[in-house]
């Protein structure tokens, strides 16, 4: 039902067409097989000319209605999952940064990967089923108009048959939920295989600990409840065979003791229900494949809602202001779950002002709140409490999107695009190669177009590209985040001393997540943060070229 929803939210028209042309294929298909009987039951030597037209005409009509009510479910379902997987990536594009962050990188991922690709491999079978559907309505349809006691005989067995089935099911359907459920932490085990590799092989014991406490625990338990959930579907399918088994028994040796049948109606039986094991047998077959998409739906319902629930308010940006005066912050505070504590971290309340054409250094220790008052400077986070001001413009909701566009920034953490996406600048190539030379990337990388030639590189030097993607956004507003971590001594000499005091000279903000204390005197300012408030703000009244 899961799924059939689904579907019809992406499309109820296309639903509708394929529900009717599945329909015309099964009752054709019964026709057939009604046709058939009656050939059989007839002289062989003598085909009335109307059963021959009527044989071509029906097994045309089947093919036909089959072929247009595959093609459309195929469009469906790739429809379907084209937009379920643009509509994630949107709303965790448009939700919240912290809220994301609580989610964790490793819940998204299992959902955009295997979640989608359940829902995607089932939708891929969503033809066939219908199909086989059509085909089993219209045998019973058939056998209804030979004997309706028959129909109702088969109809009790249904009811036994689905009692039974949906205890089975709701426990196998309950064991593969909780595969994947440990599917989330093994996936979070497999970052810390790719992450953590270095720290791993630097320590045998903790390498030990986490393959055989972590990694080999929760593997075990995915597999377990997989083996438990897949041996009821095993039963199900089994109980399914022996329950059409006893369905044709009971035609083929007691049905003739309690009905008077006809030779004609007798065989009408026997070809209905032997034409519907196949059909039967493989819709039990799809029933696991049907149920792991139940299960990841159920995944993907809970957090587009838990996404839709921390959704910002996206707007098309005006133009950045890039004349202003002040972004000031007036008792912002922002309150979260640190890992490292049992209490919620609170930061602030702060009250600071920028100004254009300054560098401002913000330091502290590791946990003072340096990075999380650089995400709401820049808008990434939400205050809890207090107002940002971009001059007199209040940053709220409506206006958050238009203010993270004066910001350009490479954050500890950061990421890098292949291509130069979302600049559309004339002569970017140029621009671009200019600065390769400035930070001494031109031996190793090119541009074409938009595109960079690799991103291959060592830390340091993809921290160089990163910048180079900030510089190519020309905003009024920069912030690096420990940038000069990861440079060799003759290259953190440039950046402080050069790169800096350069962005500076044209205008722009500069704010700096530093441990380099010996060039903080070459920053106009530096604010100082201690276990979320600011310690102390220094000013530098002179600025020092040694």
């Amino acid at each position: 039902m899961s799924l059939l929803r689904f579907l019809l939210q992406a499309s109820w028209k296309l639903v509708a067409i394929a529900s009717v042309t599945g329909l015309l294929s099964g009752v054709s298909s019964a026709a057939l097989i009604a046709l058939i009987n009656q050939r059989l039951n007839q002289d062989l030597l003598q085909a009335p000319l109307y059963l021959l037209l009527g044989f071509m005409g029906l097994a045309l009509l089947a093919l036909t209605m089959n072929f247009i009510c595959q093609v459309t479910l195929i469009r469906l379902a790739q429809d379907a999952v084209l937009q379920l997987r643009l509509r994630l990536c949107q709303q965790i594009l448009f939700s919240e940064l912290a809220h994301l962050e609580q989610v964790g990188a490793a819940r998204l991922l299992a959902v955009l990967t295997d979640d989608v690709q359940a829902v995607a491999d089932t939708v891929r079978l969503v033809p066939f089923i219908f199909v086989d559907l059509a085909i089993a309505v219209g045998c019973f349809f058939y056998v209804t108009l030979l004997a309706w006691q028959v129909t109702l005989l088969a109809l009790g067995m249904l009811v036994l048959c689905v009692a039974i089935y949906r205890q089975v099911l709701r426990r196998a359907k309950h064991k593969l939920a909780l595969a994947r459920h440990e599917q989330d932490a093994l996936y979070q085990h497999f970052r810390a295989v790719t992450d953590g590799t270095k720290e791993l092989k630097l320590h045998y014991q903790r390498r030990q600990a986490f393959l055989r406490e972590d990694l080999h625990q929760t593997a075990a338990a995915y597999r377990e409840y997989n083996i438990a959930g897949l041996e009821l579907f095993a039963l199900i399918s089994g109980w399914g065979k022996l329950t059409f088994f006893i369905m044709i028994g009971l035609v083929l040796f007691a049905l003739p003791h309690w009905l008077p049948l006809t030779p004609q109606v007798f065989s009408g039986y026997i070809l209905s229900f032997t034409y519907m094991v196949g059909p039967i047998e493989s819709l039990i077959s799809r029933l696991p494949v049907l149920s792991r998409a139940s299960v990841a739906l159920d995944h993907i319902q809970k957090l587009n809602l838990s996404l839709r629930d921390r959704s910002e308010t996206t707007t098309v940006p005006t133009e950045v202001k890039s004349h202003w005066q002040v972004l000031r912050l007036q008792a912002v505070t922002h309150t979260y779950q640190s890992e490292q504590s049992d209490r919620p971290f609170t930061l602030g309340p702060i009250d600071l002002c920028f100004y254009p054409g300054e560098i401002v250094f913000l330091v502290g220790g590791n946990g003072s709140g340096k990075s999380t008052l650089a995400k709401l400077i820049t808008g990434l986070y939400t205050p809890s409490s207090g107002t940002l001001w971009l001059d007199d413009t209040p940053i709220t909701a409506a206006s958050r999107e238009w203010y993270r566009q004066h910001f350009a920034v490479v954050f500890a953490d950061f990421f890098l695009f292949a291509r130069l996406l979302g600049l559309g600048q004339p002569h970017l190539a140029h621009r671009a190669t200019h600065y390769l030379k400035q930070l001494q990337l031109d031996h190793k990388v090119s541009i074409t177009t938009d595109t960079l030639s690799t991103l291959a590189l060592s830390q340091g030097q993809r921290k160089r590209l990163a910048l180079l993607t900030a510089y190519l956004e020309d905003r009024p507003i920069y912030l690096f985040d420990e940038w000069a971590a990861d440079q060799d001594p003759q290259f953190k000499d440039l950046f402080y001393r050069e790169l800096l005091p350069e962005l500076r000279d044209r205008g722009k903000t500069v704010l700096v997540i530093s441990h380099d204390d010996h060039y903080f005197h070459l920053g106009d300012r530096l604010i100082k943060l201690d276990d979320g408030q600011v310690e102390y703000e220094k000013r530098f009244s002179t600025q020092s070229s040694e």
